[in-house]
């Protein structure tokens, strides 16, 4: 078999290896939602830095000014911080054991002002992704599914 010919082989099984982890990546820009699952809530970005995601708000969808409101119920460093640009998931690592989930990180529910641990798992081939919301142990929290922008 010529090199040729066995590029052509490995070429689509090596693009479609890398499409299939491109599934598992959170990074990008997800509509999240209320606890309902029908009503878009915000528009917010997940990017990654050196191995650790993190995911901001950049608008809401209700008609409220995300620039105008504020955190005014976080009791850490976003006291008073306007919503627009607001770190609401942090320190997400990879799960070494699953290419689809990241874990160990936290979410802060700007509504209540409290931080809560979190695991997010991509679904339906990166175009969803489970946010699992906890304190203590995963069994005991609250999950949304957000969805992909295209």
């Amino acid at each position: 078999m010529t090199a040729a010919r066995l590029g052509l082989i490995c070429l689509p099984l090596l693009t479609w290896a890398s499409l299939a982890h491109a599934d598992g990546s959170p990074v990008g820009t997800w509509w999240s939602f209320d606890d309902s699952g029908k009503q878009r809530k915000a528009e917010i970005v997940i990017t990654e830095r050196d191995g650790v995601l993190s995911g901001r708000i950049v608008r809401l969808l209700d008609g409220r000014s995300a620039r105008d409101l504020r955190c005014d119920l976080c009791d850490d460093e976003r006291k008073g911080a306007p919503l627009a640009g607001l770190e609401i998931l942090s320190n997400l690592k990879a799960d070494p054991d699953n290419v689809d989930k990241w874990a160990g990180g936290q979410v802060l529910d700007p509504g209540s002002g409290k931080v809560y641990k979190v695991e997010v798992t991509v679904l339906e081939h990166g175009q969803q992704l489970k946010v699992r919301g906890y304190r203590g142990m995963p069994a005991f929290g609250r999950t949304q599914v957000w969805t992909r922008m295209e």
